[in-house]
């Protein structure tokens, strides 16, 4: 499959395969792009990587420039200078390269690069975003460098508001990228921290869309099939990070569990918003150390879910239970901590991140319906190892 080129629509067309990054001016011409702003991070800037992809716009003439003034966790100011950048240098489309947060940041950078409003008035609140400029939204050609937060085919970004410490998420159905180019030879470089911190993230996606309550067969179906993926094949791309088809599968299962939560988050998200506002810290990582404390408090509503799952992933023990065990196994085996406490999180504020996270817009599609102080409850025994205590 690694070596495999091949093209699909869903939701959005995808060109996927080793070397489809030489495939770029292509993109640029079926989307009308003529001046591209290449939107990376600035961690990823001074890589062969970008290196290597702006060469291909260079050899067909096209003319770019680069913004990477884009931190782990995008902020509105780093998304109102790019703007500033885009319309600066005329640019007409966005190249977004790299991870969530440079994604993240790129396709927020497009969609307002024509907005008069401010960008918190188009927070995923009710209809705002039928408020915005359809004309001033530039087109947008999505590559992903990490198989994680799949924030290629979303239709929102998680952006940083500085003032209230808090992410928020910016929508618009135009935010999708036109174009995702999905080349595992550019996921050959990632770290084995950052292979495994992603990967888990991208099954916390699957497993918390598969558990969000309501009808929605389709998001299911894709959830199941990204989970069995990331089990099989994220323990060999974190062992041999040059393995193309464990990189290639991880990039597709990334993709599935971002198409799948259309359906919904749930708590380990509502918590690690708020951590991540709050300390910094890499969300994928978060995600990974609080997800069997959300799957122990939220058993009673997922334990049918969880039954099959677990015959799915052919694990030895069924249900809630065993797919605790078996999260705990594979985060050991990736050396991924199991408290917050190991990362530096205490937990003095718990009180109110529990309100904050009760605000968060993955709370509503919980698998069970939670109130502040349940989230307060799972937040102090992620922090403290204390599974039982929920």
């Amino acid at each position: 499959m690694g070596l495999t080129k091949t093209n699909w629509n869903y939701p959005t067309m995808i060109w996927f395969g080793t070397g489809r990054i030489n495939d770029l001016t292509i993109a640029c011409k079926q989307l009308g792009i003529n001046r591209p702003l290449f939107v990376t991070d600035e961690g990823l800037v001074n890589l062969d990587i970008v290196e290597r992809s702006v060469q291909v716009l260079r050899q067909e003439g096209i003319a770019y420039s680069i913004y990477s003034n884009v931190q782990g966790n995008p902020t509105e100011k780093n998304v109102l200078h790019g703007v500033a950048h885009f319309n600066g240098h005329k640019h007409d489309g966005v190249i977004a390269f790299g991870g969530g947060s440079a994604i993240d940041a790129a396709k927020t950078i497009a969609f307002m690069s024509g907005q008069t409003r401010s960008l918190w008035d188009f927070e995923d609140i009710g209809n705002n975003w039928t408020n915005a400029n359809l004309e001033g939204i530039a087109p947008i050609i999505a590559v992903p460098t990490t198989a994680g937060t799949g924030s290629e085919v979303g239709r929102a970004s998680v952006i940083l508001d500085e003032t209230l410490h808090t992410k928020k998420i910016i929508f618009h159905p135009k935010m999708l990228p036109g174009i995702v180019i999905s080349d595992p030879e550019l996921t050959v470089g990632l770290p084995p921290s950052i292979t495994a911190w992603t990967g888990v993230d991208a099954m916390v996606h699957s497993i918390e869309a598969y558990c969000a309550p309501g009808y929605h067969p389709m998001a299911d179906g894709i959830a199941i099939e990204a989970i069995r993926l990331i089990a099989e094949y994220l323990p060999i791309a974190f062992k041999d990070g040059e393995n193309i088809e464990a990189r290639g599968q991880m990039l597709v299962a990334a993709s599935m569990g971002a198409t799948a939560f259309q359906k919904g988050l749930g708590s380990v998200h509502s918590i690690a918003h708020q951590l991540g506002a709050l300390y910094n810290k890499q969300h994928g990582l978060l995600n990974a150390i609080i997800l069997p404390y959300a799957l122990k408090q939220n058993k009673s509503a997922i334990e049918k879910k969880m039954v099959y799952l677990s015959k799915v992933l052919e694990l030895e023990r069924h249900g809630t239970d065993g797919i605790i065990q078996y999260v705990k196994t594979l985060r050991n085996l990736l050396n991924i901590p199991n408290t917050l406490k190991e990362i530096g999180i205490n937990e003095h504020n718990a009180a109110e991140i529990g309100e904050m996270a009760y605000k968060d817009p993955s709370t509503p599609t919980n698998a069970k319906p939670v109130n502040a102080k349940d989230l307060e409850c799972l937040f102090k025994a992620a922090v403290t190892g204390e599974l039982n205590s929920l």
